[in-house]
This record gives structure tokens, C-alpha cells and sequence, in this order.
């Protein structure tokens, strides 16, 4: 087999949730077996000699590449949950969205102090939400080394927003706005 073109295995649905956004749909590349094998299998490679203590998924999609390179690294996992969803004590940081404003929590004993923390997504868009728990993380005393996404939406700047704060970041595959 040859060399998985990701990208190409990633939709486009315009005007969702409204117009004009283009959203990126990576459910179809879930839906790809190869496909989701190579990206998870770039993933692993990128990270496996990286010190990291914990990977932290994204509500919702982040949970996807999170789980499997929590499962292969052997690392525990860390949900970044939407508000609401977490039981017992959390602290929460607000942010806004491309379309609009939400709420990210994390348990307060989540990771130790001191703990380095990769974050998962399936997507950098703005980077309002990853930004957010990078926030939510060095509140409880973390570093945030690195954020791994499947597409960067470059136009929107995200990337840049997330190193301007020191974290490294890693995208499978970059679209712009004419893609």
C-alpha cells in the first residue's frame, strides 16, 4: 500500500452550523480504517520519545486520538470536558469559539503539579478552545509541552495563538479558507 493521503480523506461541509463557516468533518476519515490507522500511526511516531506525563482530549472529538495514543503510549488520559460534564471539583476557564462563546472544565486534581501534558484535538481552528486548556492546565501547576490536531485551519491563526504561549504544535494536515 502506498503513502495515506489524510487530507483527502477529510470532508467539507459548508455552512455548518451556519454560514459561511466550512466546517472540516474528520468523521470521515473515522470512517476510513487505513486512513484513521496512518494518522493515529503518525501520531504515535511524533510522540512516543516525547516526555510526556498525560494526554488530554478535547470534548469531543479530541477524545478519539487522545484514547489510542493514551492506549499505545501507555499514559494516562484526561478528559477537557465541555461545563457540566465532570463530577466532583473542577475549575473552568471560559473562551470564545468561532461562532460563539463556551466553557471548559478539568478535575482539579487532573495531573500533578509539575506534570507535562500533550493536548488532543481533532482540529485548530481559532485555538480559543486549546488555548483554554492550556489555561485550565498551568492553573493546576502543568506545562503544556505540546497539542496535536488531525487539521489546522491556518487562516484562522490558532497555531500561532498556541505558540505564542510556548506550546509546540502538530497538525496532520493544514486547509485554508479557498480549500
Amino acid at each position: 500500500m502506498g503513502t495515506i493521503n489524510i487530507k483527502s480523506m477529510i470532508r467539507t461541509i459548508a455552512d455548518w452550523p451556519h454560514p459561511p463557516v466550512r466546517f472540516r468533518d474528520v468523521s470521515s476519515l473515522l470512517r476510513h480504517p487505513e486512513g484513521f490507522a496512518a494518522a493515529m500511526d503518525m501520531f504515535v511516531d511524533r510522540y512516543k520519545d516525547e516526555p510526556i506525563d498525560f494526554i488530554a482530549g478535547l470534548d469531543a472529538r479530541g477524545f478519539i486520538p487522545a484514547g489510542v495514543l493514551a492506549y499505545v503510549l501507555k499514559k494516562p488520559m484526561i478528559m477537557v470536558r465541555k461545563k457540566g460534564k465532570l463530577p466532583g471539583e473542577t475549575i473552568h476557564a471560559e473562551y470564545q469559539l468561532e461562532y460563539g462563546q463556551s466553557i471548559l472544565e478539568i478535575h482539579t486534581d487532573a495531573a500533578p503539579r509539575g506534570a507535562n501534558v500533550l493536548l488532543m484535538d481533532d482540529l485548530i481552528a481559532t485555538g480559543g478552545t486549546l488555548c483554554a486548556a492550556v489555561q485550565l492546565f498551568e492553573k493546576i501547576g502543568c506545562h503544556v509541552r505540546d497539542v496535536g490536531a488531525v487539521v489546522n485551519l491556518t487562516e484562522l491563526n490558532g497555531a500561532r495563538r498556541l505558540e505564542a504561549l510556548g506550546v509546540r504544535v502538530f497538525a496532520l494536515c493544514e486547509f485554508t479558507e479557498s480549500e
